[in-house]
């Protein structure tokens, strides 16, 4: 009887997942499913490109798994039963029953309870959102203001590539702190830089308090206006999580262990912007791509081996770099600790935008190569294993 393994969301942690669990196991032995809304694998990290009319490259999953045993499901979760270990797609159409869960849904945008934002603003946390605020560009006339809601990654990418793209409209960013306040001197000084050469208007320590159709407000009263306001300032899980029996954060996010196992169900494993990981230094992994894919290998590598009776992984999760495209032809590379901290040192310019690119598609290249370049031998799955153990 086959182990069945269920992998929901098939963003850059879940596809990763899912393919690397289809390496590392006899598809005779256990069944890897992979669940998710849209036929196609979508860049998360290339939204604000794709918002701003440029076409992204088709990356169809069904031919992305072609042959590797992973069993391809188009459908839309719409609950799981972490009891009774079920999960519900499509508004209850279909149940589908696993021994092992990998929960990968991932977050969209937040919208913080500030007032009218949900009504008028756009996100960049989906295609469909990046598609709209596409569309909604494209009206714009000359002179007109889009102003970004935001000041981490996101939205500086986001005002960087439509001030970049839509030289012909008005650019503001309001951050709630100082532009790049957590970015090394170096850092910063370039991102003013390219900022000013773009001609973005900056509204610093402005906490948005209020968004209307064609402005913003802040704390202190000030009010920007807005033809269109972006909102980036946050991600939120999906709150199918907090209906669950998983032990969550008071975000909603799946406290796991080291292997990306749920602290509160041992069948259950968490990846991406959806779980709450520790990474170096006892310091919270953030949402992101960076975070995400090595927990897909954490939690595929920790899987295989409880099913297989061998030796659980112990890879450190730590950072690098951030990586920051600002438009097609800037970009920042500023580098940290293991922690995520900024050290003095930063790459700029048109080598640090070549750069970025080049991690936009090795992160995509992951998603159709899990394995990394290691070997692919398949492990048999240990006979009579029931419950696992560290």
């Amino acid at each position: 009887m086959q182990h069945r393994i269920i992998v929901l969301g098939a963003g850059y942690s879940g596809a990763i997942a899912a393919g690397r669990l289809a390496k590392r196991l006899h598809r005779e032995e256990v069944a890897v499913t992979l669940v998710n809304a849209e036929p196609d694998f979508v860049e998360r990290v290339r939204m604000h490109q794709l918002a701003t009319g440029q076409d992204l490259k088709p990356r169809p999953l069904s031919e992305m798994f072609a042959g590797t045993g992973v069993v391809l499901k188009l459908a839309t979760v719409t609950g799981v039963d972490v009891d009774r270990k079920t999960v519900t797609v499509d508004g209850g159409a279909e149940e589908l029953e696993y021994d092992t869960l990998v929960y990968a849904l991932g977050s969209g945008w937040d919208a913080q309870g500030v007032p009218g934002t949900a009504e008028n603003a756009y996100e960049l946390a989906s295609r469909p959102g990046a598609l709209r605020l596409r569309e909604r560009l494209t009206q714009l006339e000359a002179g007109q203001t889009v102003t970004v809601v935001g000041g981490g990654l996101t939205g500086l990418e986001a005002a960087a590539e439509i001030a970049d793209a839509r030289p012909d409209l008005d650019i503001a960013l309001a951050v709630r702190g100082g532009l790049g306040d957590w970015l090394s001197p170096k850092g910063r000084r370039h991102l003013r830089k390219v900022v000013g050469k773009l001609g973005i208007t900056v509204h610093e320590r402005a906490a948005v308090t209020g968004v209307e159709a064609d402005r913003v407000t802040t704390a202190d009263g000030t009010t920007i206006p807005a033809a269109v306001t972006v909102w980036t300032a946050g991600f939120a899980v999906h709150p199918i999580v907090a209906a669950t029996a998983l032990e969550v954060t008071d975000t909603g996010r799946i406290v796991v262990d080291a292997t990306m196992r749920s602290v509160s169900h041992p069948d259950v494993y968490a990846i991406g912007d959806a779980a709450f990981a520790m990474g170096a230094k006892n310091k919270p992994l953030r949402m992101s791509c960076a975070s995400g894919q090595p927990m897909a290998w954490q939690a595929a590598d920790s899987i295989a081996a409880r099913l297989t009776g061998g030796k659980l992984p112990h890879a450190p999760l730590f950072y690098f770099n951030q990586c920051i495209s600002l438009g097609r032809t800037e970009g920042l590379i500023q580098y940290v600790t293991t922690d995520d901290r900024a050290v003095n040192a930063a790459t700029t310019g048109r080598f640090a935008a070549v750069y970025k690119e080049l991690i936009c598609k090795g992160a995509a290249w992951h998603v159709a190569n899990p394995m990394l370049g290691m070997p692919t031998r398949r492990r048999h799955v240990a006979v009579g294993v029931h419950e696992w153990t560290t």
